[in-house]
């Protein structure tokens, strides 16, 4: 599920750490089936439900939509059916969530001809508010990345980076309900938008991860908040990311994304890992242009998917600096727009690549990798 992520979305995107951006979704292990002891009982979640503060859903319309909704009842007694979940505890779990009005605007595209700015996006990201943050973040929990950087191979900086243009590590996790809106965004995603099917089915597969994660391990699923897209975190995993690659990293027996800096930095790690990250492979080369012999448009087809060898780049007019020249692996021409002005330009590698499966856009890629460079560079100062 490509979606390059458009630079005149709103600051807010940055929470989202999959779906549209992060990466397609993740068939999960079948769940435990809770005791009906342990699990939170029917009860329990109308009273949640009708309790709940409203923060983050100023702009909810009606209270309990999806409750009279042919179609999410249908889900519910299908999803229940098909995990072996408590019918009942299913029904009044997406019964009870709130539509959110805004979360469906947030997800239409910008208007046609909004031009991209690499310098404005990396303003808004590589700036000294996160750098200081970035370090006192690597201080408080140098040896947790030594020891993901020992177990996976992925550099403190790169974790460093992630969870920094994600969450500014941990101060900005969002404040929706990740069940309203993974339940807008399964049954009221915006039909104007050009992949409206694509998507809907997308948030649904989120919605049954999330109910799953959270009927199995006894947990309110009223009470966990995140993006708008249902990302949470400190690095923004969606459910199907957190299923698949979260980890236990603090021995504690459980995964707590939200308040164990230590899960979240392992699970980064994982992540990266389970997305073919090459320990010590750069994540990109310096490159310049030979006008004679450039052929931009076939250099820029692939995309950012690393296609080319460092000779046939070159035989299309792209010369690489003499580390890249010497790269073994398959390389990607990176085109980041200025507005107006002239792109930059850059030559990707596989792991390049591996940090855009995070957030399915360059630009955000190679956010994360100058504020992780930015950060270390503070620290070795």
């Amino acid at each position: 599920m490509h979606v390059p992520a458009s630079l005149a979305l709103p600051a807010a995107l940055s929470l989202l750490a999959t779906a549209l951006l992060l990466g397609p979704a993740h068939a999960a292990e079948p769940p435990r089936k809770p005791s009906a002891k342990s699990r939170p009982p029917v009860h329990a979640l109308r009273a949640k439900a009708a309790a709940a503060p409203r923060t983050g859903t100023s702009a909810v319309v009606g209270s309990t939509p999806y409750a009279t909704r042919a179609d999410a009842m249908a889900f519910a007694d299908d999803l229940a059916a098909r995990r072996d979940l408590d019918r009942d505890w299913v029904r009044q779990a997406i019964g009870q969530a709130r539509f959110l009005a805004q979360v469906p605007r947030l997800m239409l595209p910008p208007p046609s001809g909004s031009p991209k700015n690499w310098r404005a996006y990396r303003s808004r990201f590589i700036d000294p508010v996160r750098i200081r943050a970035g370090v006192r973040f690597w201080q408080e929990h140098q040896a947790t990345l030594a020891r993901a950087e020992r177990d996976y191979g992925v550099p403190a900086e790169m974790i460093v980076g992630i969870i920094g243009v994600e969450t500014i590590y941990g101060q900005h996790m969002g404040n929706f309900r990740v069940i309203d809106a993974l339940t807008t965004l399964a049954f009221d995603f915006p039909a104007g938008h050009p992949r409206a099917p694509e998507r809907t089915e997308f948030f649904r597969r989120e919605l049954e991860q999330f109910l799953s994660l959270t009927h199995r391990t006894s947990t309110d699923p009223f009470e966990p908040r995140g993006s708008y897209a249902g990302a949470m975190g400190l690095g923004q995993f969606m459910p199907s990311s957190w299923v698949r690659y979260a980890v236990d990293f603090d021995g504690d027996g459980r995964i707590d994304l939200f308040n164990s800096p230590r899960d979240a930095i392992g699970s980064v790690a994982s992540y990266f890992k389970a997305h073919g990250w090459t320990t010590g492979m750069p994540t990109h080369y310096a490159v310049r242009f030979d006008a004679a012999r450039l052929q931009l448009d076939a250099l820029l087809a692939p995309d950012i998917l690393p296609t080319f060898s460092a000779a046939s780049m070159e035989a299309k007019g792209a010369v690489l600096d003499a580390a890249g020249a010497r790269h073994t692996g398959p390389l990607a021409l990176i085109e980041l727009q200025n507005g107006g002005e002239a792109p930059s330009y850059g030559a990707g590698t596989e792991n390049y690549y591996a940090v855009t499966r995070y957030n399915w856009s360059s630009y955000y890629a190679m956010a994360v990798i100058e504020l992780g460079e930015e950060i270390s560079a503070a620290m070795a100062r």
